[in-house]
């Protein structure tokens, strides 16, 4: 297990495109691994490699739902329907939250860590944790997007984090 420094903005790895992993390697999957370890170590919901500072197409996500943890590699929303306006946090931007206007239900394509392709149609909060962690491969913030940005009390780590941390 490997607890990797999480960049916080206004680092410029945060503004940039993240690039397509081409060959999986054992270096790319255990930096998979040791995101997951990352996000839970934060308690977070997702998190994307250029939040550790890698500008891969990687990242993690786990909404605490029947889909678990789930890692992706090269993920692309496929199809996208609905909508939904909620709360969204991110550990590279500690104590702010904004108001986000997601899709509701997002069907994601991509490789799993053995190179598998993989496909995950998600609704509500892992939607939402997708669109939020995709995102940062392309270099957007949800601050950049939001309806409303608000300021939050930095608290202890606890299980209520919003959906992006």
């Amino acid at each position: 297990m490997s607890i990797r420094i999480i960049v916080l903005e206004p680092d410029d790895v945060l503004h940039k495109v993240a690039k397509e992993v081409t060959k999986i390697t054992p270096n790319v999957q255990k930096l998979l691994d040791d995101m997951a370890d990352t996000m839970y170590e934060a308690e977070g919901v997702g998190l994307a490699a250029p939040q550790v500072g890698i500008l891969k197409r990687l990242i993690v996500v786990d909404a605490g739902d029947e889909h678990g943890l789930i890692k992706m590699i090269n993920p692309e929303i496929v199809s996208e329907e609905g909508e939904q306006l909620g709360p969204e946090g991110c550990l590279s931007i500690p104590g702010l939250n904004g108001d986000v206007r997601r899709a509701e239900k997002v069907t994601v394509k991509g490789l799993d860590r053995e190179g598998k392709a993989i496909t995950v149609t998600a609704t509500g909060l892992l939607s939402r944790a997708f669109q939020h962690e995709i995102d940062h491969l392309n270099g957007v913030l949800f601050t950049d997007i939001a309806e409303k940005v608000y300021e939050v009390a930095l608290e202890q780590p606890g299980p209520n984090r919003q959906a992006g941390e």
